[in-house]
């Protein structure tokens, strides 16, 4: 299986056009299953949602007038509401938040080595991105004249959320929850913070749009870039953890690290604990390749202990369906040569598709 690759150019608006009209009855099914999951899982009225996106599309007017345009291009090719479209891309803060609320469930594992560990010299990114099994993906290929992208994202959300640019600089990102998070905040979203990052040229400008404005929710942000820097910033509503590699490596997953550090609590979860198992795991294995390669990394992430929440993670058939969750997407970067390799669904099943820059 492979994900649709779209091919991205010219102004914000023309590239959302060309969005939209590529993958309009992608982005119609994401949101529908979208806005039944709000209801279903979120417990948030339809009228609700709505209601924070009117709220929301103001604040993006005004924080990011490139993003805002893209998403007006996106409605206008899909044919699909633009309110509906903000509430999409808005999806992180109104999940999330009530995931806090609801203790509900999630999972991504990523990772980061660098040119000393790995076996060809090269910075490389990992992640699984596990989600809801229904989603609708997409590879975005963006040629702009500040720089070049490669970059997954759902259908429908404007730039992309794991990516790395013609600069050599990567993203890789986890979901955090703390009792802080509040969507009505209404600060810079998470998928619009990381449309910013794959647009940097430095690392440097990348941690500024991270750490530089309060946050609505937490997230979690692991950035690279050549020829050897790398760091992971944890990220409160009002304070951020930057955390350093060990042994030349990063990683991580759905929890944070230090909370204590960032003086927030996470709420009850009875799944945080897989979340710790994961990140035990994906060390040990990473930790213990003498130099790391790209087999080496798919093993990681095709890895299976902890069945059926572990790094390579698998529809649980004992939870209700409204709270199945899976590997969607798998990516392996390889920052030197600016190159991704995806896979749709579980990288145990799946091929790598290979994509260049």
């Amino acid at each position: 299986m492979t994900l649709p690759l779209i091919h991205l150019q010219g102004t914000p608006f023309e590239q959302g056009i060309t969005h939209g009209r590529k993958a309009r009855e992608e982005i119609c099914h994401n949101l529908n299953i979208y806005f039944d999951r709000f209801t279903s899982e979120g417990k948030i009225p339809t009228e609700e949602v709505l209601s924070r996106a009117i709220q929301y599309w103001s604040a993006i007017q005004r924080q990011n007038e490139k993003y805002a345009d893209s998403l007006r291009g996106v409605a206008e090719g899909s044919g699909c509401d633009l309110l509906r479209l903000v509430a999409l891309n808005v999806r992180y803060e109104i999940m999330y938040h009530q995931f806090t609320a609801n203790s509900l469930a999630d999972g991504c594992t990523a990772v980061a080595a660098s040119p000393k560990r790995t076996a060809n010299g090269h910075l490389m990114i990992g992640e699984n991105w596990d989600w809801i099994p229904q989603v609708k993906c997409l590879v975005l290929h963006i040629d702009e004249p500040e720089a070049e992208m490669l970059c997954f994202t759902e259908a429908g959300i404007v730039g992309g959320k794991i990516g790395l640019n013609s600069h050599g600089l990567g993203l890789a990102i986890n979901g955090l929850n703390s009792t802080g998070d509040d969507w009505a905040r209404l600060e810079k979203p998470f998928h619009m913070r990381c449309y910013e990052i794959l647009r940097s040229a430095s690392l440097q400008d990348a941690a500024k749009i991270i750490t530089r404005q309060e946050r609505s929710c937490s997230a979690n942000y692991l950035i690279a870039q050549v020829d050897d820097q790398m760091l992971d910033i944890e990220t409160a509503p009002k304070n951020t953890l930057t955390l350093k590699p060990e042994c030349g490596v990063l990683t991580h997953s759905n929890h944070f690290v230090d909370a204590n550090a960032l003086q927030i609590e996470e709420p009850p979860n009875e799944h945080r604990r897989y979340s710790c198992v994961r990140l035990d795991r994906m060390n040990e294995l990473i930790q213990a390749a003498d130099s790391v390669s790209f087999a080496d990394i798919k093993m990681a992430l095709c890895d299976h202990k902890g069945h059926p929440y572990a790094i390579c993670r698998h529809v649980d058939e004992t939870q209700p369906s409204a709270e199945h969750y899976m590997t969607v997407v798998s990516v392996i970067m390889d920052l030197h040569d600016r190159v991704m390799w995806v896979s749709e669904g579980p990288p145990c099943e799946h091929e790598f598709q290979k994509l260049s820059l």
